[in-house]
């Protein structure tokens, strides 16, 4: 048996940023033509009228300043309200491969890797760019890398429960090492038009190199354990798919094809999911509050997120102890706390114990106890 270590991570960040101001004026002026084209339908009672936003709702809502976006122009268009991205030929590197491309040769070189070094690739994302073939086995053809590739789907937990296979695999010696890369093109699956949640997420790519200790040539980070749970749910939703056309108004424009949530019921269900998840994997490994230096968390909303640390310390986080990258870069999905491990863990010192945690859509939890080395 070996043992996994985290060598090197990358994140690839988009050049485009919508503000939450940018975002409101194109929202409100979607909310105004809407409500102009439909005036008789409201004025009948047939129709509710939509309502504006604001900046002070988002962030009293989520935290969110900002994000990044592939796309902005189609967004911030009130007759288009989403990205509108390039058709690409089949023989172009697809959007998500060249995404995830530019993440994995950050992680690789951090960790002072080459594609020699890596024996596969695991796909990890809330929605993938196609069915087949595997994005994954793509990112591995532009990498170079020989051995094999797969994609996987666990929602906003994608990256955890990817990181948990990579780690099982090289700790039972099937494989020396594996890149998880988790490209987020979350702008594409967003329903920019409802008011509800059009301010939520972002787009970026992430990649984890996890390999044997032993191969480690800087500091790392021991993966000491992981643990993961579903328990089925409705609350969070996209009804999109391959069957789609084959049935009664499927390819029609409808609300349930892009991302739907019941915050109310997310909120009250989800919380305590992964507080008791969180606590009960710290107990299995041994770890108390007192332990735990750092908590990387999914970054979906402020108030979940501050929620969630303090049941787990037992008190508020003080600052640093639970890094927040939400205010830039909104939710990003599977992604979210793989930035935040990525930008905030290299102040931890030798022996310093950290908890990576994702969850959402499922609903799923994964958490990844990490020890500083070096």
């Amino acid at each position: 048996m070996f043992k996994p270590a985290i060598t090197g991570t990358g994140v690839f960040t988009p050049d485009q940023i919508i503000t939450n101001a940018e975002l409101v004026e194109a929202f409100n002026a979607y909310v105004d033509l809407y409500n102009a084209q439909n005036a008789e339908a409201i004025a009948a009672g047939d129709l509710a009228a939509k309502e504006h936003s604001s900046e002070e709702f988002i962030f009293k809502a989520s935290g969110i300043e900002q994000r990044y976006v592939i796309d902005k122009s189609g967004i911030l268009n009130p007759e288009v309200m989403h990205p509108l991205l390039r058709q690409r030929s089949d023989d172009e590197p697809s959007l998500m491969a060249e995404m995830a491309l530019d993440a994995a040769t950050k992680a690789l070189a951090q960790a002072g890797k080459t594609a020699a070094d890596v024996d596969a690739v695991i796909c990890a994302a809330s929605n993938l760019e196609r069915a087949y073939p595997a994005v994954a086995i793509e990112i591995q053809d532009l990498l170079g890398i020989e051995g094999f590739a797969f994609d996987m789907n666990v929602a906003c937990s994608s990256a955890t429960f990817g990181i948990q296979a990579a780690a099982d695999m090289v700790r039972s010696g099937s494989i020396r090492s594996a890149l998880v890369v988790n490209p987020e093109i979350c702008s594409a699956h967003l329903e920019w038009r409802d008011r509800d949640c059009h301010f939520i997420f972002g787009d970026v790519a992430t990649a984890t190199l996890i390999e044997r200790e032993e191969a480690a040539t800087g500091p790392y980070f021991e993966i000491k354990s992981t643990r993961c749970a579903t328990d089925f749910s409705n609350n969070i939703r996209n009804n999109n798919g391959f069957l789609r056309r084959s049935r009664p108004d499927g390819v029609k424009d409808r609300r349930d094809m892009q991302f739907m949530q019941n915050g109310r019921k997310v909120f009250k269900e989800v919380l305590p999911l992964v507080a008791e998840h969180i606590a009960g994997h710290m107990a299995e490994e041994g770890v108390n509050a007192n332990d735990l230096k750092r908590l990387w968390l999914h970054q979906a909303n402020k108030s979940m997120n501050d929620f969630i640390g303090r049941k787990v310390l037992g008190r508020s986080p003080e600052p640093g102890e639970q890094p927040n990258i939400l205010q830039e870069y909104a939710n990003t999905s599977s992604a979210g706390s793989i930035i935040a491990f990525s930008k905030h863990s290299s102040d931890m010192k030798d022996g310093d114990t950290g908890l990576i945690c994702s969850f959402g859509a499922g609903y799923s939890v994964g958490s990844v106890v990490v020890q500083r080395h070096g």
